[in-house]
């Protein structure tokens, strides 16, 4: 049987929604969007207040799966859960016939039968059950990453950035993810990038809050925009200070004379990216005034997002007066654009 309640309601969610240079005006590989994104402890495709799917896959009986779903899907879901529950959305999406379109149905089922209660699921998107608050964080990174972020953490999907960044404003995930370029892979790197930091993010906010001595300081960000801060820094500079010194990225992006740059073969493990976020913040927060365990959770929580990663980058100097000299150090993962910079600097 297939009685679809709710279909009507499944057909309209699903129809719903159909100044300056930047890197990307001078920039503009098309690449295929094909890799894909591991799971994770911390990379997980259902958000904790989306639980209730899962319950209802694994929970709900056959004549109930019936009732909402075609006979062969309820039959898939109660023959495989009778060998292992349900674990992810992706899991789900394995069985014979469930796609995105199968999802909203199990979806609506499961809130029609109390499994998902209340506003904070939002729902499933490109395959990924979305909490309200993941909703917030993605609609506001998505409103206000620079254009070379958003490219960095789209690599394979570049036309799909052009499309967020001439659309933006957005005011709810399922607009981000009707938009045309954006995809299973891309809408779940830009959920990392709003999500997974945040203990870090927290530090960071604390850290750069500190005022300045004048003297020494630092700043850090997790969110940055490397391409124009670089050429803003050497062209705008009295005096470049060191070589800026690139790995993993592609010369032509850099925006500087090529003879004017040095190109390390070797990408940045990460030890040597916490040696430069350790030294910052230790210029930043140079009389302790930051609580102990923001500062455990935000380094925790970095070491942790950089575990086995390689990054890109550039280490630079400028100095915009004759008084004052300036340090910059940005990396950022090639894969998925996880990235974070830091900015020393001393004066006179």
């Amino acid at each position: 049987m297939n009685h679809r309640l709710g279909s009507a309601l499944l057909a309209a969610g699903l129809l719903a929604g159909c100044g300056g240079t930047t890197e990307a005006d001078v920039s503009t590989p098309e690449p295929v969007q094909s890799e894909v994104t591991p799971l994770t402890a911390q990379d997980v495709d259902v958000a904790p207040e989306c639980q209730g799917i899962l319950d209802f896959v694994n929970g709900a009986n056959y004549a109930t799966l019936d009732f909402y779903l075609p006979s062969n899907v309820a039959s898939g879901i109660v023959s495989r859960r009778a060998v292992t529950p349900f674990v992810s959305i992706e899991d789900i999406s394995s069985l014979s016939q469930v796609g995105e379109a199968r999802l909203k149905e199990i979806e609506l089922a499961a809130r029609e039968e109390e499994y998902l209660v209340g506003s904070g699921c939002v729902g499933i998107f490109d395959e990924l059950a979305i909490s309200a608050d993941d909703e917030a964080a993605i609609v506001a990174l998505v409103n206000s990453i620079s254009s070379t972020e958003l490219h960095d953490i789209l690599p394979n999907a570049w036309n799909g950035a052009v499309n967020l960044l001439n659309a933006r404003p957005f005011s709810s995930i399922q607009a981000i993810s009707n938009t045309s370029g954006i995809g299973v892979v891309s809408l779940r790197h830009i959920r990392n990038a709003a999500t997974l930091s945040a203990p870090l993010e927290t530090l960071i906010a604390a850290a750069n809050a500190i005022p300045s001595d004048g003297a020494n300081g630092g700043t850090i960000a997790r969110h940055f925009d490397w391409w124009t801060q670089m050429l803003y820094d050497l062209r705008g500079s009295y005096n470049q200070g060191s070589r800026p010194e690139c790995f993993g990225i592609d010369p032509d992006r850099i925006p500087a004379d090529a003879s004017d740059v040095d190109i390390r073969p070797t990408l940045a493990t990460p030890a040597e990216v916490l040696a430069r976020f350790d030294y910052a913040l230790s210029l930043a927060d140079r009389r302790n005034t930051i609580p102990a365990d923001v500062k455990s959770a935000g380094r925790a929580n970095l070491a942790a997002q950089l575990e086995g990663r390689l990054l890109a980058g550039c280490s630079y100097g400028f100095a915009p007066d004759p008084w004052s000299g300036h340090t910059v150090e940005f990396f950022f993962d090639p894969a998925d654009g996880f990235g974070i910079s830091t900015h020393t600097y001393w004066a006179e």
